[in-house]
C-alpha cells in the first residue's frame, strides 16, 4: 500500500456519462479528495453542465486533455468507452499516475479472450489488479492500476465465489445466471433499445450467448456460465437470479457458513438469507444484497443478488478501490 498526500488529487475522464456523473457526485463528498479535473471522454465531446451538482461542486466539466491528467492528478478515474480507456491508461501509467478504470478494457487476463471481447486493448500493463475488493483486497492495495469489474459480474461473483471456493458447487452442471438491469446500464448514448417508448411497459432479453461479461465471470469462477441479461424499464439497479447444483451432502447450514465467513467483516455485502433482496433495497447505495433458497433433496440452490449498477456496479466500487489503494476506510465517501 502506498502513502499519498491528503487531500489526494484526483481527476475523472468521462465525467458526463451516467457512471462518470455518479463518480463525480461521490468524490465531491469524499473528505480526503481534491478534484483537480472532471473531463469529457474526448477533445471532440461537448462539455455540458451537471445540474445535479449545483451548489455542491463549483468546478466545470472540461474538454478532454491528457496532458492535464498526467501533470495535475495523482489518481485518474476512467469512465470512458473501452477503446479510449485502452489507449489512455498505459500512457497515464508511464507518467506515474495511478489509474482506476471503470471500462472493461483490462478485466480479461487471457490474451485470446481479451482479443475477442476487447480488441482495442493491445497492451495489458503488468500492474493491473482486478477490482473485486471483497476477494482481491491485497492485490489492490499495491496496484498501480485497478480494473473495476462489470456490473453484472460484480453481483454474480459476490454471490458465487465463496461457494465455489468452499467446494460446495457442482460446477460440472454449469452455472445459470438470469439478470435484469435498469436502462442506465446501457449507457447514456441514445439508441432504439433505450428509447422510452421501446422500454416502457416491456422487458427484453439481449446479448444471449454473446455478452462479453460471460468471459469475465468464467475467468473468476473457473466454470462454464450460461448468462441471459434483460433490460427492464427502471432507471437503475440489477437483480440476478442464479441457479446452481451443489455437491452431494451440501447443507443449507454449510452454504450460510461459507457466505458468512466470506462477508462477516465486509462493509458492503449484506446477506439476507431466505428474505430475498429487491432492487429498491440497494438503489443509491454501495451494497450488494444476497439471498438464497436451497432444496437439499434435489441439490438445487437458487440465489438472488441485487445491487445498484451505477454505484456498487460502477462508481461506488471504483471509490471503494481508491480507498483501499490509499489505505483509507473503505466506507469513506460511500456512507
Amino acid at each position: 500500500m502506498n502513502i499519498y498526500p491528503v487531500p489526494v488529487r484526483v481527476a475523472i475522464a468521462g465525467a458526463t456519462g451516467y457512471a462518470g456523473q455518479e463518480l463525480l457526485n461521490l468524490l465531491v463528498w469524499h473528505p480526503k479528495v481534491h478534484i483537480v479535473a472532471a473531463m469529457s471522454s474526448s477533445a471532440e465531446s461537448v462539455a455540458r453542465p451537471l445540474p445535479r451538482l449545483a451548489r455542491t461542486w463549483d468546478g466545470k466539466i472540461e474538454l478532454f486533455d491528457r496532458g492535464q491528467l498526467e501533470t495535475e492528478a495523482t489518481f485518474v478515474f476512467l469512465a470512458m468507452p473501452e477503446a479510449a480507456a485502452a489507449e489512455l491508461a498505459p500512457k497515464l501509467l508511464e507518467a506515474g499516475v495511478k489509474v482506476i478504470d471503470l471500462s472493461g478494457a483490462f478485466r480479461i487476463r487471457d490474451e485470446a479472450m481479451r482479443a475477442k471481447w476487447y480488441p482495442a486493448t493491445s497492451l495489458m500493463p503488468g500492474s493491473v489488479a482486478y477490482g473485486l475488493v471483497e476477494h482481491n483486497r491485497e492485490a489492490i492495495k499495491n496496484a498501480s492500476m485497478v480494473a473495476c469489474p462489470g456490473c453484472y459480474p460484480t453481483a454474480a461473483l459476490l454471490a458465487l465465489v465463496p461457494l465455489v471456493n468452499a467446494g460446495l458447487v457442482d460446477t460440472s452442471c454449469g452455472l445459470i445466471i438470469d439478470a435484469k438491469s435498469g436502462i442506465s446500464g446501457a449507457g447514456r448514448t441514445a439508441s432504439d433499445r433505450t428509447h422510452f417508448s421501446e422500454n416502457h411497459g416491456s422487458m427484453a432479453a439481449y446479448g444471449v450467448m454473446g455478452h462479453r461479461h460471460v468471459a469475465e465471470m468464467e475467468q473468476e469462477l473457473g466454470s462454464e456460465v450460461t448468462f441471459v441479461p434483460h433490460l427492464v424499464p427502471l432507471d437503475r439497479g440489477i437483480l440476478e437470479t442464479i441457479y446452481v447444483r451443489t455437491r452431494p451432502g451440501t447443507t443449507n447450514e454449510a452454504i450460510g457458513e461459507a457466505l458468512a465467513r466470506a462477508y462477516k467483516d465486509e462493509p458492503f455485502v449484506r446477506l439476507t438469507e431466505e428474505a430475498l433482496p429487491e432492487i429498491k433495497h440497494v438503489t443509491g447505495t454501495n451494497f450488494c444484497d444476497i439471498g438464497w433458497v436451497f432444496d437439499a433433496a434435489s441439490r438445487r440452490l437458487i440465489m438472488v443478488a441485487c445491487l445498484d449498477n451505477l454505484v456498487k456496479g460502477a462508481a461506488g466500487q471504483a471509490v471503494q478501490n481508491f480507498n483501499v489503494m490509499c489505505g483509507f476506510d473503505e466506507r469513506m465517501g460511500l456512507r
